[in-house]
């Protein structure tokens, strides 16, 4: 990693909508990125964290967990949402070429309409139910862990397209970005524990790791290996499992 602030940069310019000062990025700057995946599903919690304080203020939990996930859907451009419904959509397919014609096409189909609705649905039911500080924190926990939860899927699988919009990812991950990646995950889960209490952040971890294989369940097999769809409904997953193995403990 030669350039980890461009690096940083990288990881921003990709994963979120939010306009950033000018910067000379290479590729080399977005292969590299994925190190920072975690840190900057941090920030795009503590966005979501802010939105959920406002929300609590103006009509309490139910406003809050609608403003926390509304906030990170227009941070993200819905970018991780939109690979979790591609996914689905791809489940009806018989072939892995097939699956990913499907996935490719801009169009929302049933099943993928119905997991989105279904995964913003939970993620709203969760936070509303979650006491207002472990709802600040698990914000911020959520959007890092789910971020390194996808960045595992990038160590440990292949890429299986020749192109597409995940082509920075299309080349692995190299050691320092995934110690980076990994010990960033484990410092936002540590703190966050701090409010969250050992056992809540443990079952969130645990939960997490469920959403993390089952998801791996729906693509791997068949692709033998991942899209940048395939990252986005892991990210999402995870981050809702989270959510749940938290509320679980309580």
């Amino acid at each position: 990693m030669k350039r980890p602030f461009a690096a940083a940069l990288a990881a921003w310019v990709f994963l979120t909508r939010l306009p950033l000062p000018a910067a000379q990025l290479d590729e080399s700057d977005f292969e590299a990125a994925p190190g920072f995946y975690p840190l900057v599903g941090v920030l795009i919690g503590v966005i979501g964290a802010a939105a959920f304080a406002l929300g609590w203020a103006i009509g309490g939990a139910f406003i809050a967990a609608i403003f926390g996930t509304a906030s990170t859907l227009l941070a993200t451009g819905a970018f991780h949402e939109d690979g979790l419904a591609d996914l689905f959509d791809g489940q009806g397919a018989t072939t892995s070429q097939r699956m990913m014609e499907i996935m490719r096409d801009s169009r929302l189909g049933t099943f993928g309409a119905a997991a989105l609705f279904i995964v913003l649905l939970l993620k709203i039911a969760a936070l509303a139910q979650l006491p207002f500080m472990v709802a600040l924190a698990a914000l911020p926990v959520a959007h890092g862990a789910s971020r390194l939860s996808a960045v595992i899927v990038i160590a440990t699988s292949r890429y299986a397209r020749a192109e597409g919009i995940a082509k920075p990812v299309a080349k692995g991950i190299g050691a320092a970005p995934l110690v980076v990646a990994t010990l960033t995950g484990i410092a936002a889960v540590a703190i966050g524990a701090t409010i969250l209490g050992p056992g809540a952040a443990l079952c969130g971890l645990a939960g997490l790791a469920i959403g993390h294989i089952s998801t791996r369940l729906l693509f791997e097999r068949k692709l033998g290996g991942y899209t940048g769809d395939c990252l986005g409904a892991v990210q999402q997953i995870s981050e809702v499992g989270f959510y749940l193995g938290t509320l679980a403990w309580l």
